[in-house]
């Protein structure tokens, strides 16, 4: 196929999703007001406690077999390569740009977590409906383009309420203290740009300081002790994230849904039992997938209000939105190209373009509207990550369509 044909494919998708986020951001000005802020918060509650779950389920359990988990298998590491990716540049920007300490773990959670659940459920799929699509026939590629997004969504819940969700509330807890503190002494407590003092509660921030000599130390007569120094930061960093991690955060509806859906498509028994066609708990699970439809433009149209909250000012420095927009939009999608790559230069992506196609789309998507969620919970930095998620997706939406041309040309 020509790049032209391959460009009208890549653009369908994203104009669909386009539309309905302004139909969302429409819906939510003060003038319509029928997406306010509480009508929102009623939708975004339905949509995590009820559609959400269900779409998982449904779309897990029908899609999902035990063979395809075994082949499937290292979508999870390569979506764990995405977050391990974004953090580290997110980082980078924060060292250049300087980004106050309150603002950090938003820059860190918008450049690590990735919209992986509803933008692949409504991009794959409607790839594969196009009749030029690269991937073959449309009903197989359907079938495999669901299971394909509903893994890489339930996969993402589990990373983003875990390792993305403890960074930003780690930054969030360590600003809130700071400030108590700065309004009680004159002098506000120098930073320090260690892990263990960013992401550590105050029993495991502090370090020795013949330790931070030993590590600050060149290697020389006391190489082996600087070693064991640094390893034990190291240690330290990795203790500091999994006192982080909130086990009500982590096993939230979707990611109970995830686990459930997960369960009914790989025990043979279950499945067989609720979900083929002559199961005689049939019913459940058609009226599961039945609202699980609603999920994604339900989803759609609030991450379109949400962004009605990036138009108005904030405190955060445009150099910090360019690099956050560059990370997501430009850095990311190449690292991606290598990595998808080398996994099939050594087997691990499989022989499937579509497969190899999504693996390469999981690093160009903008950021999960969670990271806003997240935000809201903590009452912290709202309008600057929506100014971010407006951007991102506002650059993605030309983007998005760019780079997917370009996958489909490296694996069809």
């Amino acid at each position: 196929m020509g790049f032209l044909d391959l460009f009208v494919v890549a653009l369908m998708p994203v104009l669909k999703v386009l539309l309905v986020t302004g139909v969302g951001l429409f819906l939510a000005m003060e003038q319509i007001n029928l997406l306010g802020p509480e009508a929102r918060n009623y939708l975004n509650k339905i949509v995590f406690y009820v559609l959400s779950p269900s779409l998982l389920v449904s779309n897990l359990a029908g899609t999902i077999t035990y063979k395809s988990v075994v082949t499937l298998w290292f979508m999870p590491l390569n979506i764990l390569l995405t977050y391990i990716i974004g953090s580290a540049l997110g980082w980078v920007i924060i060292k250049i740009t300087k980004t106050p300490e309150h603002l950090r773990g938003i820059v860190i959670g918008c450049c690590s977590a990735g919209n992986l659940g509803n933008l692949l459920l409504i991009l794959v799929p409607a790839v594969c409906e196009q009749s030029n699509s690269p991937f073959g026939d449309s009903s197989t590629c359907s079938t495999n383009a669901e299971a394909y997004a509903s893994l890489s969504m339930a996969v993402a819940a589990i990373y983003t309420w875990s390792y993305a969700y403890a960074v930003v509330s780690a930054y969030a807890i360590k600003s809130a203290e700071h400030k108590s503190t700065h309004s009680a002494e004159e002098a506000p407590a120098p930073s320090s740009d260690s892990c263990t003092e960013t992401l550590l509660p105050s029993s495991y921030s502090q370090i020795s300081d013949e330790s931070s000599v030993q590590v600050e130390l060149p290697l020389t007569n006391s190489e082996e002790r600087t070693k064991m120094s640094f390893c034990k930061k190291i240690a330290q960093c990795v203790k500091s994230i999994m006192s982080k991690i909130d086990l009500k955060k982590v096993f939230v509806p979707s990611t109970i849904a995830s686990i459930i859906g997960l369960i009914f498509g790989i025990v043979s028994p279950i499945r067989k039992v609720l979900i083929d066609d002559s199961a005689p708990l049939h019913v459940i699970y058609t009226s599961a997938a039945l609202i699980g439809e609603a999920a994604i433009p339900c989803m759609t149209l609030v991450m379109g209000a949400n962004l009605l909250k990036g138009l108005k000012r904030s405190e955060m420095n445009l150099f910090v939105i360019i690099g956050v927009v560059a990370v997501r939009n430009i850095f990311l999608p190449l690292l991606g190209i290598g990595v998808t790559k080398a996994a099939y230069h050594f087997g691990m992506a499989g022989s499937d373009s579509l497969y190899q196609f999504v693996l390469m789309l999981q690093y160009a998507v903008p950021p999960a509207i969670n990271v806003g969620t997240m935000t809201q919970l903590f009452q912290s930095g709202q309008g600057e990550t929506s100014i971010i998620l407006l951007w991102t997706y506002a650059v993605a939406s030309i983007s998005l369509t760019l780079w997917s041309t370009l996958f489909m040309s490296l694996v069809a």
